[in-house]
């Protein structure tokens, strides 16, 4: 914790010194991402800070609802933007999850990344605010907010709200401590609309995201006596209904739905990229998901990772499920080894 208020100090001296500021966070933001770049642009303009925050519009499915998505510059526009003075990734430590069109803007600035992954690359910034035992960037965002004596407000609060629910599982994941109950205490003072949020994010879904999940139900592969559990969408699955991947955020509930599954996978394919599929990978009892994800480049939780496999979806799914085996076996292997006297 030492650590972390020095990381906070040196963050805020660099903050204090930029002029302008972009604020980035990963690839198709989810809640967490995109939750923590509209707080943390709101909470440095309300301290006298010129703050951006830059995202692809197009992928933000039912999260644009937050209040400051409007004020959000597109990617695609932001070689036209005047220069900044700092760069701030959110929810990601690396460029190879960043939107593309941020990179060349980031490489050249002075950069801090404020993330909770405990895959976090920590060489990637100048000062590194990360703490893997949070629940969500958002969870750490409300801690510098306090730190700095930053002021929140309903719509701050709101989209910290997203960030802390969407990446704890509405509280019920392992990563929810009494340190994100009393943050999540906190944001209520500011009269977060709670029943409002649950019902966009969780209780209404655009037919795109209906039409995925049933042709996702249909991909269903369960195996090794239900330990693991797979889906699959692919580019035509994405074309056929003209969604994204905004709509198949909660997809993996499926695999991870069936009973006694303690390895979920979901495997899909953006429809503008060729020749890779990405994973979402999710575990129970002791799998490590980083572990998984670590083999081909990705990282995350320890319950929770993803990665992006250079290859077809037939051939990914191979690789991946070559992975799992190993990992399996190690295990095995471990729990048969007989100590000689």
């Amino acid at each position: 914790m030492n650590l972390l208020r020095e990381n906070f100090a040196a963050g805020k001296w660099m903050v204090e010194g930029a002029k302008r500021i972009l604020v980035s966070g990963h690839l198709s933001p989810d809640g967490d991402s995109l939750g923590s770049m509209i707080a943390l642009v709101r909470l440095l303009r309300s301290a006298g800070h010129d703050a951006y925050a830059t995202a692809d519009l197009n992928a933000l499915g039912k999260l644009s609802f937050l209040e400051g998505v409007a004020d959000i510059i597109p990617v695609r526009k932001l070689k036209r933007q005047k220069r900044f003075d700092l760069f701030v990734a959110v929810d990601n430590s690396g460029f190879d999850r960043m939107p593309p069109e941020v990179r060349p803007v980031a490489e050249k600035l002075p950069k801090i990344c404020i993330d909770h992954h405990v895959t976090s690359d920590t060489s990637f910034a100048n000062v590194c605010i990360v703490d893997p035992e949070a629940s969500s960037t958002g969870e750490i965002i409300w801690r510098i907010a306090k730190w700095n004596g930053w002021k929140l407000d309903r719509a701050i609060s709101e989209a910290l709200w997203v960030a802390m629910v969407t990446d704890s599982g509405r509280f019920a994941y392992d990563s929810t401590k009494s340190s994100t109950l009393r943050a999540a205490g906190d944001l209520l003072k500011y009269g977060v609309r709670t029943a409002y949020i649950n019902d966009i994010i969780y209780g209404a879904f655009p037919r795109k995201a209906i039409e995925l999940k049933r042709l996702a139900w249909r991909s269903l592969h369960v195996w090794k006596n239900r330990k693991v559990a797979e889906v699959s969408l692919t580019r035509d699955d994405f074309r056929a209904v003209r969604g994204t991947k905004a709509d198949a955020e909660d997809v993996i509930e499926i695999p991870r739905s069936v009973a006694r599954n303690e390895i979920a996978l979901f495997f899909y394919q953006i429809p503008d990229r060729t020749k890779e599929t990405r994973c979402s990978i999710r575990t129970r009892g002791d799998w490590d998901a980083t572990v998984l994800a670590g083999k081909f480049g990705g990282g995350g939780h320890r319950k929770a990772a993803g990665c992006t496999i250079k290859a077809t979806m037939g051939a990914a799914k191979r690789q991946m499920r070559a992975a799992v085996k190993e990992l399996l076996k190690q295990s095995c292997r471990k729990t048969m080894r007989i100590k000689l006297p």
